[in-house]
């Protein structure tokens, strides 16, 4: 996500290092490099030219002090007004009504669908609510069915129409099947569109109009970069919207979606789509994508990802056998499980501030687990009750088994006994506080 934006960010603000203070010259210098790399990022060239204007209006503005270096100061000064470009805070969802309706438009391929199975699934584990997905899309061949296997996933109930061709009418009838059956949330998935297509844009118009949605979402896949943006401004001016989504922010996109939006129509970006999962989508907030762009990490949402899939009696059942040195291969497993929920190992690293840069060019898949799990579901459940017991025997049948070989074996029985004897000092030593297993 914004790698090369990253990238080329961090190598304008180098141009500064080593300079003692910040001046018009090397200022200009930084921010002409600046510009570029933001063009490049396929951001529109006044919001570009604008943005660099005002870091550098602030930058000779600013009174350096000793202990902060200009590159430092250069760094805060751009991170801030990136946070304000993209929008300065998180903006939530209205969610008032009863039921709440929430209608979903976007151009044709953009990842309305998929979004919106995302967005009910979000709705039910993250908000407690009752959602009922809507099939409006009623033009392309198979998108009922999709929505209707992406319902299946997520455990929420799809309305349909066999053979009603207006969308119009099966929106109406949905709200009302909502109220009757007590479903606390309508989802209005509709078919894809052109900014173009007069009569498809008068059809979505009448569908607002006949169910006036509490939240209007417009789908952009980023990866159409400025092009998303001008659709996103021609369709506002008909819809009025309330937010935007930003779908597949994991591919080889350049950002200049994100960047430049929210300054072109001046509606919040509320959600991005991370992957293809049902989970892998997360609330927008403009700070800790700020942090990532200029590559400080994002521990934040990296600690809501891991509460997200946090059992506190789980976890305090793994308090105790820490403390009585009593860890073994099946709580390591499960942990491994846990970690896995969490999203793309590669994803969830660049999290951690200075991690994006080291992992770059590692290729860490989603299999990253796969030989250890491979191992420990090889043992009997005594030998993972008892990691003790694994004599020379015992490890050789568990290689042929998992197939790994005996060295990888003892270098991951090593790793766990030393992990195992960590943990119980820490748990000791800092007040019972669980630490997570090295996984190396």
């Amino acid at each position: 996500m914004f790698e090369n934006l990253s990238d080329r960010l961090e190598r304008s603000f180098k141009l500064l290092k080593g300079q003692g203070r910040i001046t018009e010259i090397n200022v200009a210098e930084t921010l002409k490099d600046v510009r570029r790399a933001l063009l490049d990022a396929d951001v529109n060239f006044k919001i570009a030219k604008q943005f660099t204007e005002e870091v550098k209006e602030e930058a000779l503005g600013q009174k350096i002090l000793n202990a902060v270096k200009p590159s430092e100061m250069m760094v805060k000064i751009v991170h801030d007004h990136l946070t304000k470009l993209m929008g300065g805070e998180n903006v939530a969802m209205n969610l008032k009504g009863n039921p709440t309706v929430i209608l979903i438009a976007g151009l044709q391929g953009s990842g309305k669908t998929t979004f919106s199975g995302k967005l009910v699934s979000h709705l039910k584990t993250k908000q407690g609510k009752l959602p009922l997905l809507v099939a409006c899309d009623v033009y392309r061949p198979a998108a009922i069915e999709q929505l209707k296997v992406i319902g299946d996933q997520v455990d929420v109930p799809v309305y349909t129409e066999e053979g009603n061709m207006n969308p119009v009418k099966i929106a109406k009838a949905a709200v009302k099947e909502a109220k009757r059956k007590g479903y606390n949330t309508v989802v209005i998935d509709t078919a894809g569109r052109l900014a173009i297509d007069q009569e498809m844009m008068k059809e979505i118009e009448a569908v607002k109009d006949a169910v006036t949605p509490h939240e209007i979402l417009f789908v952009v896949d980023s990866m159409t970069g400025q092009d998303a943006v001008n659709t996103a401004k021609e369709f506002n001016n008909r819809l009025d919207y309330d937010g935007v989504v930003l779908t597949k922010l994991d591919g080889d996109t350049r950002g200049g979606a994100a960047l430049s939006i929210r300054s072109v129509v001046d509606k919040p970006i509320k959600f991005i789509g991370t992957g293809e999962k049902m989970d892998a989508l997360d609330a927008f907030h403009p700070n800790r994508m700020a942090d990532r762009i200029l590559g400080m990490g994002d521990i934040v949402s990296l600690v809501e990802k891991a509460q997200d899939q946090y059992d506190q009696e789980e976890a305090r059942k793994l308090q105790k056998k820490i403390a009585k040195n009593q860890f073994d291969f099946t709580d390591f497993i499960s942990q491994i499980q846990q970690i896995k929920k969490m999203g793309n190992i590669k994803d969830l690293a660049s999290m951690i501030p200075g991690m994006g840069k080291a992992m770059k060019n590692l290729d860490v898949d989603d299999d990253a687990f796969q030989g250890i799990e491979a191992i420990i579901n090889s043992m009997t459940p005594t030998e993972r009750a008892n990691p003790t017991i694994l004599n020379g025997s015992r490890r050789k049948r568990i290689a042929e088994g998992s197939g790994t070989t005996v060295p990888e074996v003892n270098r991951l029985v090593k790793q766990f006994d030393e992990t195992r004897k960590m943990m119980k000092v820490m748990t000791s030593s800092k007040g019972k506080r669980v630490q997570m297993p090295n996984m190396r």
